[in-house]
Protein backbone atom coordinates (compact mmCIF):
# COMPACT_ATOMS: atom_id res chain seq x y z
CA UNK A 1 0.00 0.00 0.00
CA UNK A 2 1.48 3.33 -1.01
CA UNK A 3 1.89 6.06 1.56
CA UNK A 4 0.86 9.66 1.09
CA UNK A 5 3.51 11.82 -0.57
CA UNK A 6 6.29 12.64 1.92
CA UNK A 7 7.55 16.20 1.41
CA UNK A 8 10.04 16.37 4.30
CA UNK A 9 13.41 14.60 4.00
CA UNK A 10 13.66 13.90 7.73
CA UNK A 11 10.21 12.26 7.73
CA UNK A 12 11.17 10.27 4.63
CA UNK A 13 14.35 9.08 6.32
CA UNK A 14 12.34 7.74 9.28
CA UNK A 15 9.77 6.06 7.02
CA UNK A 16 12.53 4.52 4.89
CA UNK A 17 14.22 3.07 7.99
CA UNK A 18 10.91 1.56 9.10
CA UNK A 19 10.24 0.15 5.64
CA UNK A 20 13.68 -1.49 5.41
CA UNK A 21 13.22 -3.09 8.82
CA UNK A 22 9.85 -4.51 7.73
CA UNK A 23 10.87 -5.39 4.16
CA UNK A 24 14.62 -6.19 4.19
CA UNK A 25 14.60 -7.91 0.79
CA UNK A 26 12.74 -5.20 -1.16
CA UNK A 27 15.01 -3.42 -3.62
CA UNK A 28 15.28 0.36 -3.35
CA UNK A 29 13.64 1.05 -6.73
CA UNK A 30 10.55 -0.96 -5.72
CA UNK A 31 10.58 0.56 -2.22
CA UNK A 32 10.45 4.04 -3.71
CA UNK A 33 7.22 3.17 -5.53
CA UNK A 34 5.71 1.75 -2.35
CA UNK A 35 6.67 4.89 -0.41
CA UNK A 36 5.37 7.20 -3.16
CA UNK A 37 8.78 8.79 -3.57
CA UNK A 38 11.81 8.38 -5.85
CA UNK A 39 14.93 6.27 -5.64
CA UNK A 40 17.13 9.39 -5.65
CA UNK A 41 15.26 10.76 -2.62
CA UNK A 42 15.71 7.50 -0.72
CA UNK A 43 19.44 7.49 -1.49
CA UNK A 44 19.70 11.12 -0.39
CA UNK A 45 18.36 10.28 3.09
CA UNK A 46 21.88 8.99 3.78
CA UNK A 47 23.66 12.27 2.98
CA UNK A 48 26.16 13.05 5.72
CA UNK A 49 26.37 9.37 6.63
CA UNK A 50 27.13 6.72 3.98
CA UNK A 51 26.15 8.86 0.97
CA UNK A 52 28.23 11.64 -0.63
CA UNK A 53 26.60 14.13 -3.00
CA UNK A 54 28.66 14.77 -6.15
CA UNK A 55 28.74 17.93 -8.24
CA UNK A 56 30.48 19.27 -11.32
CA UNK A 57 30.52 18.24 -14.96
CA UNK A 58 29.52 14.57 -15.12
CA UNK A 59 31.21 14.34 -18.53
CA UNK A 60 34.55 15.04 -16.86
CA UNK A 61 33.71 12.64 -14.03
CA UNK A 62 32.97 9.84 -16.51
CA UNK A 63 36.27 10.52 -18.28
CA UNK A 64 37.93 9.78 -14.92
CA UNK A 65 36.14 6.44 -14.47
CA UNK A 66 38.75 4.44 -16.50
CA UNK A 67 41.14 5.09 -13.59
CA UNK A 68 38.96 2.81 -11.45
CA UNK A 69 39.96 -0.22 -13.50
CA UNK A 70 37.74 -3.30 -13.55
CA UNK A 71 34.22 -2.35 -12.40
CA UNK A 72 30.61 -3.38 -12.92
CA UNK A 73 28.35 -1.12 -15.02
CA UNK A 74 24.61 -1.30 -14.34
CA UNK A 75 21.85 0.14 -16.49
CA UNK A 76 18.18 -0.69 -16.02
CA UNK A 77 14.61 0.32 -16.67
CA UNK A 78 11.40 -0.88 -15.03
CA UNK A 79 11.56 -4.33 -16.63
CA UNK A 80 15.17 -5.37 -17.14
CA UNK A 81 18.55 -5.00 -15.41
CA UNK A 82 21.82 -5.17 -17.40
CA UNK A 83 25.07 -5.68 -15.46
CA UNK A 84 28.41 -5.85 -17.28
CA UNK A 85 31.89 -6.07 -15.79
CA UNK A 86 34.93 -4.56 -17.47
CA UNK A 87 36.98 -1.39 -17.86
CA UNK A 88 35.61 1.94 -19.12
CA UNK A 89 37.63 2.72 -22.25
CA UNK A 90 37.52 5.30 -25.06
CA UNK A 91 35.16 7.67 -23.21
CA UNK A 92 34.17 10.62 -25.42
CA UNK A 93 31.48 13.28 -25.64
CA UNK A 94 29.87 15.44 -28.29
CA UNK A 95 28.05 18.03 -26.18
CA UNK A 96 25.83 15.93 -23.87
CA UNK A 97 25.95 12.72 -25.92
CA UNK A 98 28.66 10.33 -24.84
CA UNK A 99 30.21 7.03 -25.87
CA UNK A 100 32.10 4.39 -23.94
CA UNK A 101 33.54 2.00 -26.51
CA UNK A 102 35.44 -0.80 -24.82
CA UNK A 103 35.21 -4.51 -25.66
CA UNK A 104 33.36 -5.08 -22.37
CA UNK A 105 31.76 -1.79 -21.28
CA UNK A 106 29.81 -0.43 -24.26
CA UNK A 107 27.54 2.56 -23.56
CA UNK A 108 25.59 5.35 -25.25
CA UNK A 109 25.11 8.20 -22.78
CA UNK A 110 22.55 11.01 -22.98
CA UNK A 111 23.57 13.41 -20.23
CA UNK A 112 21.04 16.17 -20.88
CA UNK A 113 19.07 15.03 -17.82
CA UNK A 114 21.72 13.48 -15.58
CA UNK A 115 20.75 15.65 -12.62
CA UNK A 116 22.17 14.02 -9.46
CA UNK A 117 25.24 11.95 -8.65
CA UNK A 118 26.18 10.13 -5.45
CA UNK A 119 29.00 8.05 -4.08
CA UNK A 120 27.22 5.26 -2.19
CA UNK A 121 28.93 3.21 0.52
CA UNK A 122 26.98 0.15 1.69
CA UNK A 123 29.35 -1.78 3.94
CA UNK A 124 32.14 -3.05 1.69
CA UNK A 125 30.18 -2.14 -1.45
CA UNK A 126 31.14 1.15 -3.11
CA UNK A 127 29.46 2.70 -6.13
CA UNK A 128 28.81 5.83 -8.17
CA UNK A 129 25.10 6.30 -8.85
CA UNK A 130 23.46 8.82 -11.19
CA UNK A 131 19.83 9.92 -11.42
CA UNK A 132 17.73 12.14 -13.67
CA UNK A 133 15.55 15.07 -12.62
CA UNK A 134 12.65 12.66 -11.92
CA UNK A 135 14.79 10.76 -9.39
CA UNK A 136 15.13 7.71 -11.66
CA UNK A 137 18.45 5.88 -11.88
CA UNK A 138 20.25 6.57 -15.17
CA UNK A 139 23.43 4.53 -14.61
CA UNK A 140 25.44 2.98 -11.76
CA UNK A 141 29.09 1.95 -11.47
CA UNK A 142 30.10 -0.56 -8.79
CA UNK A 143 33.61 -1.33 -7.63
CA UNK A 144 34.73 -4.96 -7.77
CA UNK A 145 37.52 -6.73 -5.87
CA UNK A 146 39.79 -5.87 -8.81
CA UNK A 147 38.95 -2.14 -8.86
CA UNK A 148 41.39 0.60 -7.87
CA UNK A 149 39.93 1.74 -4.53
CA UNK A 150 42.47 4.56 -4.16
CA UNK A 151 41.49 6.01 -7.55
CA UNK A 152 37.84 5.81 -6.49
CA UNK A 153 38.54 7.83 -3.34
CA UNK A 154 40.44 10.43 -5.37
CA UNK A 155 37.53 10.71 -7.82
CA UNK A 156 34.95 11.07 -5.04
CA UNK A 157 36.96 13.82 -3.33
CA UNK A 158 37.43 15.62 -6.66
CA UNK A 159 33.67 15.80 -7.29
CA UNK A 160 32.40 15.99 -3.69
CA UNK A 161 29.76 18.73 -3.40
CA UNK A 162 30.68 21.61 -1.09
CA UNK A 163 27.19 21.62 0.42
CA UNK A 164 26.25 18.03 1.21
CA UNK A 165 22.61 18.94 1.86
CA UNK A 166 22.11 20.92 -1.35
CA UNK A 167 19.68 18.48 -2.96
CA UNK A 168 15.98 19.31 -3.15
CA UNK A 169 13.34 16.58 -3.09
CA UNK A 170 12.59 15.37 -6.63
CA UNK A 171 9.16 15.73 -8.17
CA UNK A 172 8.82 12.23 -9.59
CA UNK A 173 7.84 11.40 -13.15
CA UNK A 174 4.30 12.18 -14.36
CA UNK A 175 2.29 9.15 -15.46
CA UNK A 176 2.67 8.28 -19.11
CA UNK A 177 -0.40 8.88 -21.25
CA UNK A 178 -1.70 5.93 -23.22
CA UNK A 179 -0.63 6.00 -26.86
CA UNK A 180 -3.28 6.87 -29.41
CA UNK A 181 -3.40 4.47 -32.37
CA UNK A 182 -2.02 6.10 -35.51
CA UNK A 183 -4.52 7.33 -38.08
CA UNK A 184 -4.29 8.12 -41.78
CA UNK A 185 -1.00 6.28 -42.26
CA UNK A 186 0.51 6.38 -45.73
CA UNK A 187 1.42 2.72 -45.46
CA UNK A 188 2.85 2.41 -48.96
CA UNK A 189 5.21 5.37 -48.48
CA UNK A 190 6.24 4.17 -45.01
CA UNK A 191 7.03 0.68 -46.29
CA UNK A 192 8.94 2.05 -49.27
CA UNK A 193 11.17 4.12 -46.97
CA UNK A 194 11.66 1.15 -44.62
CA UNK A 195 12.99 -0.86 -47.56
CA UNK A 196 15.53 1.86 -48.43
CA UNK A 197 17.07 2.17 -44.93
CA UNK A 198 20.87 2.30 -44.95
CA UNK A 199 21.45 2.05 -41.19
CA UNK A 200 19.41 0.69 -38.27
CA UNK A 201 19.65 4.07 -36.51
CA UNK A 202 17.63 5.67 -39.33
CA UNK A 203 14.58 3.77 -38.10
CA UNK A 204 13.96 6.27 -35.26
CA UNK A 205 13.76 9.12 -37.76
CA UNK A 206 11.35 7.10 -39.88
CA UNK A 207 8.98 6.68 -36.93
CA UNK A 208 9.11 10.40 -36.18
CA UNK A 209 8.47 11.32 -39.81
CA UNK A 210 5.31 9.19 -39.98
CA UNK A 211 4.32 9.90 -36.35
CA UNK A 212 4.15 6.21 -35.53
CA UNK A 213 4.55 4.43 -32.21
CA UNK A 214 6.83 1.40 -32.20
CA UNK A 215 3.86 -0.96 -32.16
CA UNK A 216 2.11 0.82 -35.03
CA UNK A 217 5.30 0.83 -37.08
CA UNK A 218 5.81 -2.90 -36.67
CA UNK A 219 2.18 -3.61 -37.57
CA UNK A 220 2.67 -1.65 -40.81
CA UNK A 221 6.03 -3.18 -41.73
CA UNK A 222 6.68 -4.38 -45.27
CA UNK A 223 5.73 -8.00 -45.82
CA UNK A 224 8.26 -10.32 -44.16
CA UNK A 225 10.07 -7.55 -42.23
CA UNK A 226 8.35 -7.91 -38.85
CA UNK A 227 6.43 -10.69 -37.16
CA UNK A 228 5.15 -11.10 -33.63
CA UNK A 229 6.37 -13.95 -31.41
CA UNK A 230 5.25 -15.32 -28.06
CA UNK A 231 7.01 -13.59 -25.12
CA UNK A 232 7.94 -16.99 -23.68
CA UNK A 233 10.13 -17.50 -26.78
CA UNK A 234 12.95 -15.54 -25.12
CA UNK A 235 13.96 -18.49 -22.92
CA UNK A 236 14.29 -20.65 -26.03
CA UNK A 237 16.38 -17.97 -27.78
CA UNK A 238 18.73 -17.69 -24.79
CA UNK A 239 19.03 -21.47 -24.50
CA UNK A 240 19.79 -21.85 -28.21
CA UNK A 241 22.43 -19.10 -28.11
CA UNK A 242 24.01 -20.78 -25.09
CA UNK A 243 24.00 -24.25 -26.64
CA UNK A 244 25.50 -23.07 -29.93
CA UNK A 245 27.89 -20.57 -28.26
CA UNK A 246 26.61 -17.94 -30.71
CA UNK A 247 27.73 -14.44 -29.63
CA UNK A 248 24.83 -12.04 -29.36
CA UNK A 249 24.24 -8.36 -28.58
CA UNK A 250 21.94 -7.42 -25.68
CA UNK A 251 20.73 -3.80 -25.51
CA UNK A 252 19.03 -2.35 -22.42
CA UNK A 253 17.96 1.27 -22.41
CA UNK A 254 16.35 4.00 -20.38
CA UNK A 255 15.92 7.62 -21.55
CA UNK A 256 19.43 8.52 -20.34
CA UNK A 257 21.62 5.51 -21.16
CA UNK A 258 21.93 2.46 -23.42
CA UNK A 259 24.14 -0.43 -22.25
CA UNK A 260 25.24 -3.20 -24.61
CA UNK A 261 26.68 -6.66 -24.01
CA UNK A 262 28.38 -8.36 -26.94
CA UNK A 263 29.46 -11.94 -26.61
CA UNK A 264 28.28 -15.43 -25.73
CA UNK A 265 25.82 -16.23 -22.95
CA UNK A 266 25.90 -19.40 -20.87
CA UNK A 267 24.04 -19.82 -17.58
CA UNK A 268 20.29 -19.31 -18.17
CA UNK A 269 17.58 -19.86 -15.57
CA UNK A 270 14.13 -18.65 -14.51
CA UNK A 271 13.31 -17.50 -10.98
CA UNK A 272 9.74 -16.35 -10.45
CA UNK A 273 8.87 -13.76 -13.14
CA UNK A 274 12.58 -13.17 -13.91
CA UNK A 275 14.43 -14.74 -16.84
CA UNK A 276 18.12 -14.53 -15.96
CA UNK A 277 21.53 -14.74 -17.58
CA UNK A 278 24.12 -15.23 -14.83
CA UNK A 279 27.62 -15.35 -16.31
CA UNK A 280 30.85 -14.22 -14.59
CA UNK A 281 31.08 -10.89 -16.47
CA UNK A 282 27.47 -10.41 -17.63
CA UNK A 283 24.14 -10.64 -15.84
CA UNK A 284 20.68 -9.91 -17.25
CA UNK A 285 17.43 -9.95 -15.25
CA UNK A 286 14.36 -9.73 -17.50
CA UNK A 287 10.77 -9.66 -16.24
CA UNK A 288 8.95 -11.89 -18.68
CA UNK A 289 5.56 -10.73 -17.40
CA UNK A 290 6.40 -7.17 -18.52
CA UNK A 291 6.60 -8.21 -22.17
CA UNK A 292 3.36 -7.03 -23.77
CA UNK A 293 4.57 -7.72 -27.30
CA UNK A 294 7.69 -9.38 -28.72
CA UNK A 295 8.70 -8.94 -32.35
CA UNK A 296 11.31 -10.16 -34.78
CA UNK A 297 12.24 -7.15 -36.91
CA UNK A 298 14.32 -7.01 -40.10
CA UNK A 299 15.91 -3.75 -41.27
CA UNK A 300 17.95 -3.14 -44.41
CA UNK A 301 21.42 -1.63 -44.03
CA UNK A 302 24.40 -1.05 -46.31
CA UNK A 303 25.80 -4.30 -44.86
CA UNK A 304 22.67 -6.32 -45.59
CA UNK A 305 19.62 -7.21 -43.53
CA UNK A 306 19.96 -6.87 -39.75
CA UNK A 307 17.60 -9.02 -37.68
CA UNK A 308 16.59 -8.02 -34.16
CA UNK A 309 14.20 -9.08 -31.43
CA UNK A 310 12.35 -6.19 -29.76
CA UNK A 311 10.47 -6.38 -26.47
CA UNK A 312 7.73 -3.80 -25.87
CA UNK A 313 5.77 -3.08 -22.68
CA UNK A 314 2.09 -2.21 -22.23
CA UNK A 315 2.87 1.51 -22.60
CA UNK A 316 4.41 0.92 -26.02
CA UNK A 317 8.00 1.41 -24.80
CA UNK A 318 10.68 -0.80 -26.34
CA UNK A 319 12.82 -1.79 -23.34
CA UNK A 320 15.06 -4.61 -24.58
CA UNK A 321 16.66 -5.52 -27.93
CA UNK A 322 18.72 -8.49 -29.10
CA UNK A 323 20.90 -8.97 -32.20
CA UNK A 324 23.56 -11.34 -33.41
CA UNK A 325 27.09 -10.06 -32.86
CA UNK A 326 28.10 -7.64 -35.61
CA UNK A 327 30.05 -4.46 -36.22
CA UNK A 328 29.39 -1.67 -38.76
CA UNK A 329 30.75 -2.73 -42.12
CA UNK A 330 30.08 -6.40 -41.44
CA UNK A 331 27.01 -8.48 -42.38
CA UNK A 332 25.14 -10.16 -39.55
CA UNK A 333 26.02 -13.74 -38.65
CA UNK A 334 23.83 -16.05 -40.73
CA UNK A 335 23.52 -18.32 -37.69
CA UNK A 336 21.54 -15.63 -35.84
CA UNK A 337 18.40 -15.46 -38.05
CA UNK A 338 18.62 -19.24 -38.39
CA UNK A 339 18.60 -19.57 -34.60
CA UNK A 340 15.55 -17.31 -34.36
CA UNK A 341 13.70 -19.25 -37.03
CA UNK A 342 14.29 -22.52 -35.16
CA UNK A 343 13.65 -21.36 -31.60
CA UNK A 344 10.82 -18.79 -31.57
CA UNK A 345 7.11 -19.43 -31.63
CA UNK A 346 5.21 -17.16 -34.00
CA UNK A 347 2.09 -15.59 -32.55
Amino acid sequence: MKTELISDRAALKDRWAEFKAENPKTRIRDAAKELNTTEADLVATGLGENIILLEGDFRELLKDVPSLGYVMALTRNDHVVHERKGVYENVSFNNHVGLVLGPDIDLRLFLGDWKFGFAVHEGDRHSLQFFNSFGEATHKIYLTEQSNKEAYEVLVEKYRAVDQQAMPLTAGKPEKKAEEPARDIDTAAFQAEWLTLKDTHEFFGLLRKYKLSRKDALRHAPEGYAFQIKPESMKAVFDAASETELPIMVFVSNPNCIQIHTGPINKIFVMGPWLNIMDPAFNLHLREDAIDEAWVVRKPTEDGIVTGIELIDKDGVMFNQFFGKRKPGQPELTAWPELIEKSVIKK
